[in-house]
């Protein structure tokens, strides 16, 4: 049995609502992630499948419904009508984010924009730098602390962007096409990296993904469709796991 089917939500989304004037992104979503899950959502462009991931994230507010964050340890939290500081405080400590561009700062070395998170919530410049440079090693980049972003390969920058999502100990890191700019033996790399990282510490991952190859490794994988998702199935990964386990 996966250990995730009866693993506590970590997040759950209830009714989500979300119009652009007379387009509607999001049309009463419902979704559940547990602790420890890996959940895919796919879609043609146009779906709202990087509306749901924004609203989830707490990047943007629906128009209606709720987003419930219960992080380890803590009280569940109500995202939706979350003042903006407090929504930013959430962002920094308890979400990770990795966008398909990295969006990491060039002026910086590896070892500062992961360590960026740390500094924000107020750890000491050394400790912030040690721990990130603890889980650049973990990701294969020992040595490369002091690289800026322009003399890492796209695949390490990538892994950079792990690093910082991470280093907080977020539960929940959202995925926006990671490895929508990488070739296919980088894109593995990428992939193996950021499960490593994620659900392999027992923390969630939320992507949006046009790779199928990206959806076969996760857990879940959740079809969107004029803003409603219109399928919910396990992973190929977990459903050969299931099967095997069926017919021992």
């Amino acid at each position: 049995m996966n250990p995730t089917i009866d693993s506590a939500p970590v997040l759950e989304a209830r009714g989500l609502v979300k119009r652009y004037g007379p387009l509607t992104a999001l049309d009463r979503v419902d979704l559940t992630v547990r602790a420890g899950e890996a959940v895919a959502i796919m879609g043609a462009s146009g779906s709202g499948k990087t509306t749901l991931l924004h609203c989830l994230a707490a990047i943007i507010a629906p128009d209606a419904g709720s987003v419930r964050l219960t992080a380890p340890g803590t009280a569940p939290r109500e995202l939706v009508g979350m003042p903006d500081a407090d929504r930013s405080a959430v962002r920094r400590s308890s979400l990770g984010f990795v966008f398909q561009d990295h969006l990491l700062l060039p002026e910086l070395t590896a070892v500062e924009n992961a360590a960026l998170p740390l500094l924000l919530v107020g750890t000491a410049r050394a400790a912030a730098e040690a721990h990130a440079a603890a889980w650049l090693g973990a990701l294969g980049l020992a040595g490369m602390e002091n690289r800026r972003i322009g003399e890492l390969s796209g695949g390490q920058a990538q892994r950079v962007a792990i690093a910082r999502a991470q280093v907080t100990g977020a539960p929940v890191v959202f995925a926006d096409e990671p490895t929508g700019a990488l070739d296919s033996t980088t894109s593995a790399e990428v992939l193996d990296a950021l499960l490593h990282a994620t659900t392999g510490q027992g923390r969630s991952l939320v992507v949006v993904t046009h790779d199928a190859e990206v959806a076969r490794r996760c857990d879940r994988v959740l079809r969107m469709r004029d803003g409603r998702i219109v399928d919910s199935s396990a992973g190929p990964a977990r459903a050969g796991a299931a099967a095997t386990g069926a017919n021992r």
